[in-house]
């Protein structure tokens, strides 16, 4: 096995022109992302680092035939959960779309498996050829207005950070900890900074004086900005701005517009969450940089926001750029204004070609019953379903924004049939369920949501941010009733119910949000799902339902939200009766 020393000694010695290079890329055009122009030289390619720039001989010649060198695409901040595969199964969707590293937060497994489930995502993204990156989760639990199936307090997390893939904290949702400096947030600030770790933010309507607490307790970044002004105060306070393109959450048009050349160093982008079919169909960070481009951001301006700035907000000091030290991660691009990508190469060594994967297949992980066994439902009975309504038949209504984590909170006449809710097609007002699934507790918050656009039947799903409940939507009690049991049968995952029959399902057998199947095959079951989706819900809807449910769920984001204790005013961060006492003056 070669030494390190004796590997510097090589670099040193390709970098001299003493001895020819393991590979040379000629006739391209590089993407340099410091000085933002195009530079015609040879790369020289040493034991899968970039070591020279110019004329080199190599052993091995890419002749990039014109084609644009471009560093590896990096995203910020990813919850592969999202993904509904493994990340073993991830990195061979997102590489052939350019993005050769990524910082993930494994919050989504934690708050259902604790610390087996964090473990089991680390040793899985060893066994892929993707660079994978964790932040530990701050906020697990998110809040305490629900209920999870795990408690990491600080001096759970402190061990993580003794791994070399763990990069710092994960985004902290809990303001509230942080604002009244509770013992345990600042522990586990503590131990983050004392790493000379990162730490992410996550300050959904924020004001500047949340801001300012943010960043005096040493939170750097930020990816729940939905408005340009937003992001400015952001960067104004010092801030990386992370600019969100996800399945969920798509902030990037309404962004885009304050970047330019004076502040684009503070941005970067992520998908956050991001489902397996659109990554497929639509591309991951690549997806952002061809729609900065499309809303006037110069083309190696975006690429520098999708390498070299993600690169250095998170302190990876060999990532990001095609120069002598740096990972040799690379994109072989057809041109600059679409972002083609011909060829991706990891250190050196070609994973995709053409948009298709082609590197090796290395055995994934196996999780353990811990992980396996999530589901834990009480017999729910349809008289558990029903929403007493009084005379005044008002009620406060969660109303979804497509496209969007933000929820309106509104107050509306509901229908009701002897004292009972009653879902409304003309209202567009479904039911909404929320059960604790961990800890069989039996808690079951219930709500009115409208905007859904369903017209029939049920869905539901074990995919419920942040602490993943199961969450059930429907029009009629039946259908809810057989699709909550239908997941506790299969342990988790999707499924719609029409007319008391399963029309589509997909099992999520690790920790109810991800799939054991390979990608193609979760791929083909999503696509049934969305096309079953056309028999329950309205023709035109222009958003992913099932992503829309997992964030009704989520009660650190504005402004009316369902848990399994009931529903959650954000705004005033209580919970709030379903029925409203109409005033008579």
């Amino acid at each position: 096995m070669t030494s390190q020393k004796e590997q510097i000694s090589k670099r040193i010695k390709v970098a001299n022109k003493q001895q020819p290079a393991d590979m040379v890329i000629k006739n391209g055009r590089i993407v340099d992302v410091f000085n933002q122009e195009i530079v015609e030289e040879d790369v020289a390619i040493v034991d899968g680092i970039f070591v020279g720039l110019g004329e080199f001989d190599g052993e091995r010649v890419i002749d990039a035939q014109g084609k644009y060198v471009c560093p590896g695409f990096i995203d910020g901040h990813v919850h592969i959960e999202s993904s509904m595969v493994k990340p073993s199964e991830f990195s061979k969707v997102v590489l052939p779309h350019g993005v050769t590293s990524v910082i993930t937060d494994p919050h989504e497994i934690a708050n259902v498996s604790g610390e087996d489930g964090i473990q089991f995502m680390i040793d899985d993204a060893k066994t892929s050829l993707l660079d994978v990156y964790f932040m530990i989760p701050s906020s697990v639990p998110a809040t305490p207005m629900e209920n999870n199936g795990a408690h990491l307090g600080a001096k759970k997390l402190a061990p993580f950070y003794e791994q070399a893939d763990v990069i710092g904290l994960a985004e902290v949702m809990d303001y509230p900890a942080v604002a009244n400096a509770s013992e345990d947030m600042i522990e586990k600030l503590y131990n983050a900074s004392a790493h000379k770790l990162n730490i992410d933010g996550h300050a959904a309507g924020f004001g500047p004086d949340e801001l300012n607490v943010y960043k005096a307790a040493g939170i750097r970044t930020d990816h729940e900005c939905n408005t340009g002004e937003e992001a400015l105060a952001r960067v104004r306070r010092g801030m990386h701005v992370l600019i969100r393109e996800g399945s969920a959450s798509k902030d990037l048009t309404s962004i885009i517009s304050v970047v330019n050349h004076r502040n684009a160093h503070r941005f970067l982008f992520c998908t956050d969450d991001k489902g397996l079919d659109e990554l497929i169909d639509e591309g991951s960070i690549d997806h952002n940089v061809r729609l900065s481009i499309r809303h006037g951001v110069e083309p190696i301006q975006s690429i520098q926001m999708a390498t070299l700035n993600a690169a250095q907000c998170y302190g990876l000091d060999r990532k990001g750029a095609i120069a002598p030290g740096y990972d040799a991660d690379f994109l072989l691009l057809e041109d600059l204004e679409t972002i083609r990508i011909g060829e991706v190469y990891k250190e050196g060594t070609c994973v995709a070609v053409g948009g298709n994967y082609v590197g090796e297949d290395s055995p994934s992980i196996e999780p353990g019953a811990s992980i396996t066994n999530s589901v834990n439902l009480p017999n729910i009975n349809l008289e558990d379903l029903r929403i007493p309504i009084n005379s005044s038949k008002s009620a406060h209504v969660m109303e979804v924004i497509p496209n969007c984590l933000l929820t309106n909170k509104l107050v509306m006449d509901v229908d009701e049939e002897n004292g009972y809710f009653l879902p409304s097609l003309k209202r567009d007002q479904a039911k909404l369920a929320v059960i604790e699934r961990h800890q069989r507790t039996g808690n079951m918050g219930l709500g009115i949501v409208k905007g859904l656009h369903l017209e029939k039947g049920a869905i539901a799903s074990t995919v419920a941010h942040d602490s993943h409940n199961l969450v059930v939507a429907g029009m009629n009690d039946l259908d809810m009733q057989l699709a909550i049991n239908h997941l506790k049968e299969v342990n988790g995952g999707f499924v719609i119910v029409k007319d008391k029959e399963i029309l589509a399902s997909i099992p999520f057998d690790i920790a109810g949000l991800m799939s054991k199947k390979d990608y193609s095959t979760v791929n083909q079951k999503l696509r049934h799902l969305h096309n079953s989706l056309q028999d329950v819900m309205k023709k035109d809807a222009s958003f992913n339902p099932f992503l829309t449910l997992s964030f009704l769920t989520l009660p650190v984001i504005p402004e009316l939200k369902l848990t399994d204790k009931g529903l959650f005013d954000v705004t005033k961060h209580k919970h709030i009766p379903i029925e409203v006492e109409r005033m008579f003056v």
